[in-house]
């Protein structure tokens, strides 16, 4: 029954920020993202929790995650699953990414997973990869999602001469270490195959990618949910939740919730007071994004765009763009550093400065959007799936440092077969919990400033 009106939908914040508020607010409206403007409207939910719900498992978070795992509790094993979302679907991450799916998780690269993990556990989590990259097509299709997918795999471009060599050693570790069928393009054949960026010193291509529409997806993954019988109760921030016989009661402002089990998926947008188990266990980071008006005729042959797959640059603050239905550019990068800095319009001159160099032809255009949202960084930069205390039918899903568009379909998948018993693969990403950031992490910012200086000097200067 959609019941945002009961409430009085509260007004969109810009300036929230996870580390220094509370929580996400309640029944807040959505951020101005060209992906909910054009998403068609928000699906029918159950409204916020009134009196006293039961189910078997409560779901915290309603986004990409949250939605798969209650998908796969209702479908694979038969489960009454309630899932609980302080605001709106998909308030989050999952309607303020990028689009951008690729056959990865976290921010480590695959000669960084043998360099962390050895090449065994690095061959594993592969697989693991291939077999989410599948999985959240098959998702997909099953569910009849008309997300406005794009496939043709994902450019990973030099953005300047010295970044060549690590893509072509990039390319050989995939071929050699994983079997996996990536190339090194040279300018020329980017030019030729994908886009005419005009930093771009050469490419890594990767067989596997997808963008899509990232609205019309968590629509798509909730319509999916509520028809296996999954209740949505939006406008329901959890406060807490306490031990109570053989499960859990948890608090919302107009009710409870008694669940045998609980799945945390909140990323970036965790509340610090829900529970020690989440608090103070990633450090959010902003992602700013803008969307150009059409591009005409002129200006697409000057971007000489060959493809509609997603695109990242190598920049540490990298750069991630595409070029949209309705031959619109869309375009991504880290930006401010707190909450209350991020309206500044300096962060929209900044994107704005990151396109003219990549296409000149585009310079002074308007932007019909444009947006920011927190990305869930974890500390060694890899997701986790797991239960962090034995004993405990607490689980979480979360970490995936901006890249989880593909994985959370997974992710999702996998914390449902742990809320049912099952095991997971011998990874890390299943194993432990997330290292916790301690009380002192709001002045990790100041460290934070002094990094994206340096990143800035190196990625664009040395």
């Amino acid at each position: 029954m959609n019941d945002m009106t009961a409430l009085g939908p509260t007004a969109y914040d810009p300036s929230y920020d996870p580390i220094m508020d509370p929580g996400p607010g309640r029944g807040r409206d959505y951020a101005p993202t060209y992906w909910i403007d054009t998403a068609g409207p928000a699906p029918e939910d159950d409204g916020p929790v009134q009196g006293e719900v039961t189910c078997d498992v409560a779901v915290v978070g309603s986004g990409y995650t949250g939605l798969n795992c209650a998908i796969a509790l209702a479908r694979d094993y038969g489960m009454d699953v309630a899932v609980l979302e302080a605001n709106r679907t998909a308030w989050g991450c999952s309607s303020r990414n990028g689009g951008q799916a690729q056959i990865s998780a976290g921010r480590l690269k695959r000669s960084g997973w043998i360099r962390e993990y050895g090449l065994e556990m690095a061959q594993g989590l592969h697989r693991e990869m291939k077999e989410a990259f599948a999985y959240f097509e098959r998702v997909i299709e099953e569910g009849g999602i008309d997300c406005e997918a794009q496939r043709g795999g994902h450019y990973y471009i030099a953005h300047k001469p010295q970044a060549v060599p690590a893509l072509q050693a990039e390319a050989e570790c995939y071929r050699e270490q994983f079997g996996y069928p990536a190339e090194f393009l040279p300018r020329e054949e980017v030019f030729a195959r994908a886009v005419h960026d005009q930093e771009a010193a050469g490419a890594l291509w990767e067989p596997d990618g997808t963008a899509i529409h990232a609205g019309k997806l968590a629509f798509g993954y909730h319509r999916e949910a509520r028809r296996l019988g999954v209740r949505i109760h939006t406008g329901s921030p959890v406060a807490g939740w306490v031990r109570e016989g053989s499960g859990y009661r948890l608090t919302t402002p107009q009710g409870t919730i008694r669940a045998k089990a609980i799945a945390i998926a909140t990323a970036a947008y965790t509340a610090g007071a829900m529970s020690p188990v989440t608090r103070a266990r990633l450090l959010p980071i902003i992602s700013n994004s803008v969307v150009t008006r059409p591009l005409t005729a002129a200006e697409l042959a000057a971007c000489g765009f060959a493809t509609r797959a997603p695109i990242t640059d190598t920049r540490t603050l990298r750069h991630y763009y595409r070029l949209l239905p309705g031959d619109r550019l869309q375009i991504g990068s880290r930006g401010a550093i707190t909450g209350r800095d991020a309206p500044q319009e300096r962060h929209v001159a900044s994107l704005r400065a990151g396109l003219e160099r990549k296409f000149p032809a585009l310079a002074g255009i308007e932007f019909d959007y444009s947006w920011w949202g927190w990305v869930d960084v974890s500390h060694d930069q890899m997701p986790r799936i797991t239960r962090p205390r034995a004993g405990e039918a607490v689980f979480y899903a979360m970490g995936y440092g901006g890249n989880g568009v593909m994985y959370s379909a997974q992710a999702g998948r996998r914390m449902a077969q742990l809320v049912a018993g099952e095991s997971l693969p011998d990874l890390p990403i299943f194993k432990g919990e997330l290292k916790h950031h301690g009380p002192l992490t709001p002045f990790r910012r100041i460290g934070q400033r002094f990094l994206y200086r340096w990143y800035h000097l190196r990625d664009e200067r040395l």
